[in-house]
């Protein structure tokens, strides 16, 4: 119980990180450089995914295996968060299309989409990328 305690902390810290990342990336480009923010929005939670994938590898489970190499791993992990997009990504458009004062601020709408999604997320990567315990050396 501890060890999944640890994992939920370390995927919530890994999470947040996403989450700057996420955030910072659509503010940017829809504030600074005037894109879509449904289009920004693609390549934010492109650029998070990537990193959440590399925090949960070094750190969330450091003590499991995928048994990929880092790139099949990493095609793996962006297929499987797929639903956990899906769900994220449609919280995030639902509230646009609700709420127009979040077109000028999407971060708001970015987080409350990666909050939904956060426990199908960790699910996903526990039991079916990082399913086995690494063998001691």
């Amino acid at each position: 119980m501890v060890k999944l305690s640890r994992e939920i902390t370390l995927f919530a810290i890994g999470g947040v990180g996403g989450l700057v990342v996420d955030a910072g990336v659509v503010q940017l480009l829809v504030a600074m450089e005037n894109w879509n923010p449904y289009l920004a929005r693609v390549l934010s939670f492109l650029t998070a995914s990537t990193f959440t994938w590399w925090w949960n590898r070094h750190y969330t489970f450091a003590t499991r295996r995928s048994d990929r190499a880092a790139h099949a791993e990493w095609l793996h992990w962006i297929g499987l968060m797929s639903f956990g997009a899906l769900v994220n990504y449609g919280v995030y458009a639902l509230l646009l299309m609700n709420f127009a004062a979040l077109h000028r601020w999407p971060a708001a709408a970015a987080a409350a989409g990666s909050a939904a999604a956060a426990l199908i997320n960790f699910s996903t990567a526990r039991k079916m990328i990082f399913k086995s315990p690494k063998t001691p050396a």
